[in-house]
């Protein structure tokens, strides 16, 4: 017999079937339920329709626009400075579809009831399959609050950031349809202390709001420099200002903003994050001078709201792939979902990616209510308390999930790699874990009310005694005044533990709620796979199993 007989020596068997065109909707039960509990059932058909998109085309274009990086261009061939950062045709089919659907615009141009909670659900689902586009997008969403402090500036920019168009040409606002946003606010010897921000504005005319001024100095990161315009900050004789600074003037020539170099970072490789310098950028101002802070911070808060939404979509599409390997991958003769321990494992990741879901969509129902001093109270605590706590455990949750696939998990093949590797970018991005447990100290101390919606919303533990137990555990620790900053880490995680046990318990699922409170308020393991006995494993396990 001739040895090529035997080039092909085994078949290929236990191996999952493909996810691909998996419609990410329809696959999430826990998704659809939190978005109807809390009033985005209205939109069930467009965030059906995304899902669809999302786990078929975007999620194959994720995997081409972080394959193929963006590249800086300095200079065109004639050695004209240009300052152009070229993607690949995957990214703009990501960043087109989701402007299309409406991602940064659904709750401004149609304000009812539930916007924002499906808003929330298109995001997450936009955010499994490609979450580096989400920069911008997320940057375009949140500059409206901000632009609205400033109604000249607004009625110029806003029906082009608001637009359902996609224009990355690289001309000026006045030539497109619809404009994206950035955002520019940390220097190299400041950082998070965004005060010692040494970049100077220089009043072209007037000085004051709305007015035009011309900024000198540099930005150590500048998130997606190719958007059409930035909202930065700059020091004036009044103090740190905020102004809208567009990479094009009124009269079509670029504005004197200069790329410096794209940052190689840890993830996040599909998105351009730049250093830049201002060399007489022209740039207007918003809001009141020597108040860019407070000004910016409208922004900022919106941002932070979508670092809690994709941290949790990271986290729910690692769960996917886990869950869907396992289901198909026989060990001993037995499924590895149907085994106990793999079983404790998978619940427990099942019951950590519920818990971020529903804390970031009750999150979007405060949104939705803005004129209600409760709501209104609940957002200024819960984004700076569901940044901290559910973009911390976004990593360890994703590793956790691709050690249940194995080898499988770690090649690039897998898009788990990925979604380990973006996760860090939530936590540190918008202000670390340290700057939201200060501010949620902040909010608790110096805004009246917040402390006492804290505990309203939380109640009396709804008959749970561990939830109740927590709760007095919360008010004695407030009492406590004593080396507050030194806590706040503890606080914050806290209060984040007790909103997501009361929102499960509420929710009315006694196998999630009671398998969520005993582990995380009773006493479990420090690691993942540690559920008490007597946990329904098996139903929380096919709770969220990929199938649809």
């Amino acid at each position: 017999m001739h040895p090529s007989q035997f080039a092909e020596t085994h078949q290929v068997t236990n191996q999952p079937p493909p996810l691909d065109g998996l419609n990410l909707w329809r696959a999430d039960l826990p998704l659809q339920q939190w978005i109807d509990r809390f009033g985005g059932g209205w939109a069930r058909d467009r965030i059906d329709a995304y899902g669809a998109l999302a786990g078929g085309p975007l999620m194959a274009a994720g995997f081409l626009a972080n394959r193929h990086k963006p590249q800086f261009h300095s200079h065109d061939r004639y050695g004209q400075r240009i300052d152009w950062v070229e993607f690949h045709p995957a990214w703009h089919e990501l960043m087109q579809t989701a402007i299309e659907h409406g991602l940064p615009s659904l709750p401004w141009t149609d304000p009812r009831a539930g916007a924002h909670v499906a808003r929330a659900a298109l995001t997450y689902l936009h955010f499994q399959a490609e979450a580096g586009s989400g920069c911008p997008l997320t940057m375009t969403f949140a500059s409206v609050p901000a632009l609205r402090l400033q109604p000249d500036l607004a009625e110029r920019w806003l029906p082009k950031v608001l637009a359902t168009q996609y224009d990355p040409r690289n001309v000026g606002m006045a030539h497109k349809a619809g404009v994206t946003l950035g955002m520019a606010m940390t220097e190299k010897q400041g950082g998070t202390d965004v005060r010692a921000n040494t970049t100077r504005a220089y009043p072209v005319g007037a000085a004051g709001p709305g007015q035009a001024y011309e900024l000198v100095g540099h930005k150590w990161f500048c998130s997606a420099p190719m958007c059409d315009a930035f909202l930065t900050l700059a020091q004036t004789d009044k103090g740190l200002s905020c102004f809208l600074l567009p990479r094009h003037r009124p009269d079509d020539s670029r504005n004197e903003f200069y790329i410096q170099r794209l940052k190689d970072k840890l993830g996040n490789c599909s998105n351009a994050s730049s250093e830049v310098e201002f060399r007489g950028a022209l740039a207007w101002m918003i809001g009141e001078e020597g108040r860019g802070v407070p000004t910016i911070i409208e922004m900022v808060a919106m941002t932070r709201f979508d670092c809690m939404i994709g941290s949790s979509a990271l986290m729910r599409q690692a769960l996917t792939q886990a869950a869907h390997h396992c289901a198909h991958r026989q060990v001993g003769g037995r499924p590895l979902s149907e085994q106990p321990l793999m079983q404790n494992v998978l619940a427990d990741l099942a019951l950590e990616s519920e818990a971020a879901l529903a804390l970031s969509v009750r999150m979007a129902r405060a949104l939705d209510h803005p004129d209600n001093p409760h709501e209104a109270r609940f957002a200024r605590l819960v984004t700076a308390v569901g940044k901290y706590w559910i973009c911390k455990r976004a990593p360890a949750m994703i590793n956790e999930a691709a050690e249940c696939m194995g080898g499988a998990g770690y090649v690039e093949d897998c898009i788990v790699p990925r979604l380990y590797r973006e996760a860090p970018v939530n936590s540190t991005w918008e202000g670390s874990g340290n700057v939201q447990c200060l501010d949620v100290l902040r909010a608790l101390s110096r805004e009246p009310g917040v402390l006492d919606s804290l505990f309203a919303e939380l109640g009396d533990g709804h008959g749970d005694a561990l939830l109740a137990a927590h709760i007095e555990g919360l008010k004695r620790s407030f009492a406590d005044t004593d080396e507050m900053q030194y806590r706040a880490r503890q606080l914050t995680e806290d209060i984040a533990l007790g909103l997501q046990a009361r929102l499960l318990l509420e929710a009315g699922d006694t196998r999630v709620s009671d398998a969520f409170i005993t582990s995380r308020l009773g006493h479990s393991g420090r690691v993942y796979g540690t559920l008490p006995r007597g946990a329904d494993v098996e139903y929380i396990v096919g709770r969220s199993l990929p199938v649809g």
